[in-house]
């Protein structure tokens, strides 16, 4: 499990979705193409205005589910298309990567370990399937501790978010890894000082993961 440890990393940070899941930008694909919407319609939508949007409010618990719903259609709507935003939530519990998985209960037997996520409180019944919450609920049981977004009031890219998780280790961030999916949300973790990967294809990020850490991950 354990090779040439690193002794100036002391904890390993990490988001959720597209890096334990599949990427939710997959899905929001697919969904364009089924509904002959334009290629990166849902993309779009959530970078105007990126603070005040119904994503961003979701995220922070301003709105609910429901109210998103009607929001998010709406700032679709102002692009020439529908989208309720009840389909774009349940788009985003991908498929959980078994090897990704591996790899942080590698590393959480020699650093601390906790997540960082954007995310959102009840959004109803029906959206994702019992099997699919349970699966991702059996992965968030891993960490020392999850900071959500829609709980402490505060979202990534926030510098925040990145030093409430730094504060509650007890460590600098220098003295963390963090590994995102997203460049926007891994800036400001780096700016803090913090060594950043960006995750792509699993195998690649576990290796890159490995060179940081020195463990032996898969």
């Amino acid at each position: 499990m354990s090779g040439a440890r690193n002794p100036s990393i002391r904890a390993v940070l990490w988001d959720f979705g597209g890096v334990f899941s599949t990427s939710p930008f997959d899905a929001f694909a697919r969904y364009e193409k089924q509904r002959n919407l334009p290629e990166g319609l849902l993309r779009k939508v959530n970078t105007i205005n990126p603070d005040t949007n119904a994503w961003a409010r979701l995220e922070r618990a301003e709105i609910t589910a429901e109210q998103f719903d009607r929001e998010f259609d709406r700032e679709a709507k102002a692009l020439g298309h529908s989208v309720p935003g009840r389909d774009v939530l349940s788009l985003l519990f991908g498929d959980i990567r078994p090897e990704m998985v591996e790899a942080l209960r590698r590393c959480k037997a020699v650093f601390r370990t906790a997540c960082i996520t954007n995310n959102f409180g009840d959004i109803g019944p029906g959206v994702v399937s019992a099997e699919r919450e349970r699966a991702w609920q059996d992965v968030v049981a891993l960490f020392e501790f999850v900071l959500e977004s829609s709980k402490v009031g505060v979202r990534k890219p926030e510098p925040a978010i990145y030093r409430m998780a730094c504060e509650k280790l007890g460590i600098e961030p220098r003295e963390a890894v963090y590994l995102d999916d997203l460049g926007i949300n891994l800036k400001p973790a780096k700016a803090l000082g913090m060594t950043t990967i960006k995750v792509g294809d699993p195998a690649a990020t576990i290796a890159e993961l490995e060179a940081v850490t020195g463990l032996v991950l898969r």
